[in-house]
């Protein structure tokens, strides 16, 4: 059954890799606003005072500026640091930034430890894909998965997404762990979690 659900899983990443990458550049930039504004309300509306976030890839929905208008506000923000063992480290964001081994950018900061995550009032997550029930289909790593069962529960975590991200239906196993929301340039969209 797991080989089945693993080929759902890796169809729905291709088709999504490549609609981002379709995508032209003043798509992506009315994106980075749309989604900076979306959530930053959300982030308002939670009262969060520390938000883990991530830098986005060139085609993943561009997340700096919702970075940059959460840290005008005076919201801390925590960005993650690949470590061994699929494990993810957090750091206060200062706005330097570097390239992993496996090509993501992350910060340049000092560590605080993979449950630093705990200290977080709302987590903005990557995703490839999200559907309706809120099931959360990452890149096939498991690092978020891990990062994201360090949480206490109810603890919301959004994915953060284009709006033809959101699919009917997402393959899931018990390890992938389900998202709040999502957050796309378009739509705020709440699962009731």
């Amino acid at each position: 059954m797991t080989g089945a659900i693993d080929d759902e899983k890796d169809a729905i990443r291709r088709a999504v890799r490549a609609s981002r990458l379709a995508r032209p550049d003043a798509e992506r930039t009315a994106a980075a606003d749309a989604i900076a504004q979306r959530g930053s309300a959300l982030v308002a509306r939670a009262g969060a005072a520390t938000v883990a976030c991530y830098l986005s890839s060139p085609d993943e929905p561009p997340t700096r500026a919702l970075i940059a208008a959460l840290q005008r506000e005076g919201i801390r923000v925590l960005l993650p640091m690949i470590r061994p063992g699929r494990v993810l480290d957090w750091g206060e964001h200062a706005g330097e930034e570097r390239r992993t081994r496996l090509g993501v950018p992350e910060t340049v900061a000092d560590p605080l430890g993979p449950s630093a995550i705990r200290e977080a009032g709302l987590v903005f997550a990557p995703a490839a894909a999200v559907d309706l029930e809120g099931r959360r289909l990452g890149w096939g790593g498991g690092y978020y998965d891990r990062a994201l069962a360090l949480l206490p529960s109810r603890r919301p975590v959004w994915a953060v997404l284009y709006d033809s991200d959101v699919v009917d239906r997402v393959p899931h196993e018990a390890h992938d762990l389900p998202v709040a929301g999502a957050v796309t340039p378009t739509r705020t969209l709440s699962f009731d979690r």
